[in-house]
């Protein structure tokens, strides 16, 4: 098995100690010792340091949840007043060259494979348009020699006819990559760490080039550098220890920003997902009360940043996190390939729980007295 900390040769190595920073505050993190009086006294400060945050993710602050989600309404509020952005993603391919144990798009998994062409990537699109989004998220699996750079650069080009904003979650890049794709249209990049645990990282990344744990986590940094406008963060909760994933997603999103103030930044709380071939996979020990937990501590330690609340969670969850922290959802979700404008080409990634069109996204935001946003851009 290869060592996770080991770079390939064509990886670009950026000349930063927040790896090891963050890798560091986690392992010390111990989320039993905090008191009642920690998270009270987390709660009342007007500025949320880490050590606030570590006490808002800790064990005890999961009987506090109502006072959690209380500060968090009201930041959410200050910041965002009653809007709700939309969004969808689009799956480009489902080819994979890494072995990851979680992933439905694993090397090696028997599924449907496929791969949209350039007239199936602008039907997908138009029909998308359709319902009004205007802005979209295009995934592929992770192999470059199956969907390369280039070609997402003209799956990006594509969209900007379509619509106002494009980001991706693909596999991660160096800089002169991501300059290309922000060239054709790319506004934001999406990566999921999916754990920051090392020996846990090495475990469930078995083969490809998700292998290498830094490279993964500096792709956030090199998109900025390469002109992107906004950059999102993400932990597979339930994959190891939640609370000490949950603060190193934070921290990391927190550290980056003092380097770039002016970037936009977005949390995503996905919990592992059953996948085909493997029904049994799930985030046994994060609950909804838990989850919700690491969704106020988010707002109240980054109170600037979106927070993201994807499809992977139920309807009731999902409209109860968008009263209290989420600031953004998705709607008339597809994780397979080729669904939107024909049948389906490609199988998913993993299940999905909120299966709700963008009209019933935006018809139970309306009834809730949200504004629902297709795009923030400006003209």
């Amino acid at each position: 098995m290869r060592d996770c900390m080991q770079y390939l040769p064509y990886m670009q190595k950026i000349d930063s100690t927040m790896f090891e920073k963050v890798l560091s505050l986690r392992d010390t993190y111990e989320s039993d010792i905090y008191t009642k009086k920690d998270v009270l006294k987390a709660l009342n400060s007007s500025h949320t340091s880490i050590e606030d945050l570590k006490a808002l993710l800790s064990v005890e602050a999961e009987n506090f949840i109502e006072d959690l989600a209380q500060k968090a309404a009201k930041l959410t509020k200050k910041y965002f007043g009653n809007n709700k952005a939309l969004f969808t993603p689009l799956y480009l391919s489902n080819f994979c060259a890494s072995k990851c144990v979680y992933c439905g798009f694993q090397k090696g998994n028997k599924i449907a494979r496929a791969k949209l062409s350039e007239a199936e990537i602008r039907a997908e699109m138009k029909e998308i348009s359709k319902s009004g989004l205007e802005e979209l998220l295009l995934l592929t699996g992770e192999g470059r020699n199956f969907a390369s750079v280039e070609y997402i650069a003209r799956a990006c080009k594509i969209a900007k006819e379509y619509f106002k904003v494009v980001g991706v979650e693909i596999y991660v890049l160096n800089v002169g990559e991501y300059e290309l794709l922000h060239k054709n249209g790319c506004d934001y990049v999406t990566v999921f760490q999916e754990t920051y645990s090392p020996q846990k990282y090495q475990k469930i990344h078995i083969e490809g080039e998700k292998t290498v744990m830094p490279y993964r986590f500096y792709a956030q940094q090199r998109a900025l550098m390469a002109g992107m406008r906004g950059v999102a963060f993400a932990a597979l909760l339930g994959i190891d220890d939640f609370r000490k994933d949950a603060l190193a997603t934070a921290l990391h999103a927190h550290f980056l920003q003092q380097s770039y103030p002016h970037a936009e930044l977005s949390l995503s709380v996905p919990r592992l997902r059953p996948i085909i071939n493997n029904a049994k996979l799930s985030a046994k020990d994060v609950s909804d009360k838990r989850l919700l937990q690491v969704l106020c501590a988010y707002r109240i330690f980054l109170p600037f940043a979106h927070i993201v609340i994807s499809s992977r969670e139920n309807a009731k969850f999902r409209d109860n996190a968008i009263k209290i922290a989420a600031t953004k959802m998705s709607a008339g979700v597809s994780v397979a390939i080729g669904e939107h404008a024909s049948e389906k080409k490609g199988d998913e990634q993993f299940e999905i729980s909120d299966n709700r069109s963008v009209k019933e996204i935006f018809t139970m935001l309306k009834d809730k007295n949200f504004q629902p946003v297709m795009s923030d851009y400006v003209d």
